[in-house]
């Protein structure tokens, strides 16, 4: 599959990438600040941006899309940098291009199956929203607010609902993620990784715990961890000249 992607500085190569209901442009702020001294690559991932949607939704297979991405701008080695979801892609990916990567970078999420069902009432939202025929974003957020309560969330799900030649349509394959939302919380390990890698947590934010410190320890065993004060899941968004400046101190350590 041949995702979307956009392409911003020179240097050497860092793959960004977004997580679940989101798009390249929502780690803009990090691409901002990194494109100063290194080619950055941020990717749509299949059934969300402008990338295609599709019925298969494994983390082999996003990550294998994202490789492809790298292979055809004729890139050897790279750094990677997810967020949630895309957290997982890349460290799916080590599976696949381990004597490539420079560097791992994992926001706010661990290498395990989560139990807990977190999007129930974000799903609920966005089909309540695709059952009507909506003109404007203000409207598709009355029908999205009888579901989701944060403003915050709201704002963000909307930045992927999009006009079209046939009307207003999020981005995001809805029932394609729901189909496939077993598999997007779950995990198969990936061998140890030994390359450099960080994590990095925000503070308040529930999806990495102690208990996840053996799993991370088995799959990433050089991996270092850092916290973000006072921050949630949405670390890069709060604190960006934070999480910034963790990241850029990591990528250029000796």
């Amino acid at each position: 599959m041949n995702l979307h992607y956009q392409i911003d500085g020179q240097g050497e190569t860092i793959i960004l990438i977004h997580g679940l209901f989101g798009s390249a442009d929502n780690l803009g702020l990090l691409a901002r600040s990194l494109k100063d001294q290194y080619k950055v690559i941020s990717v749509d991932l299949r059934n969300h941006g402008r990338s295609p949607h599709t019925e298969t939704f494994t983390y082999q297979d996003l990550a294998a899309d994202v490789l492809r991405v790298v292979d055809q701008c004729d890139i050897e080695r790279f750094s990677l940098i997810g967020h949630s979801m895309g957290g997982k892609v890349a460290m799916a990916l080590t599976e696949l291009a381990a004597s490539r990567l420079n560097h791992l970078i994992v926001l706010d999420m661990a290498p395990v199956h989560y139990q807990v069902h977190r999007h129930e009432n974000v799903f609920s939202g966005l089909q309540e929203v695709a059952k009507h025929t909506v003109n404007s974003r203000s409207e598709a957020e009355r029908y999205l607010a009888q579901h989701v309560q944060e403003p915050g969330v709201r704002q963000f799900l909307l930045k992927s609902f999009a006009k079209t030649d046939t009307g207003y349509h999020w981005r995001f394959n809805v029932e394609g993620l729901i189909a496939n939302y077993d598999t997007i919380m779950g995990w198969q390990e990936v061998p140890p990784f030994l390359g450099k890698t960080l994590f990095i947590k925000g503070q308040n934010s529930e999806y990495i715990q102690n208990e996840h410190r053996d799993a991370i320890a088995r799959q990433f065993p050089s991996a270092k961890a850092h916290m973000v004060a006072n921050t949630g899941h949405w670390l890069h968004a709060e604190k960006p000249d934070i999480v910034s400046r963790v990241i850029l101190n990591f990528l250029q350590a000796a």
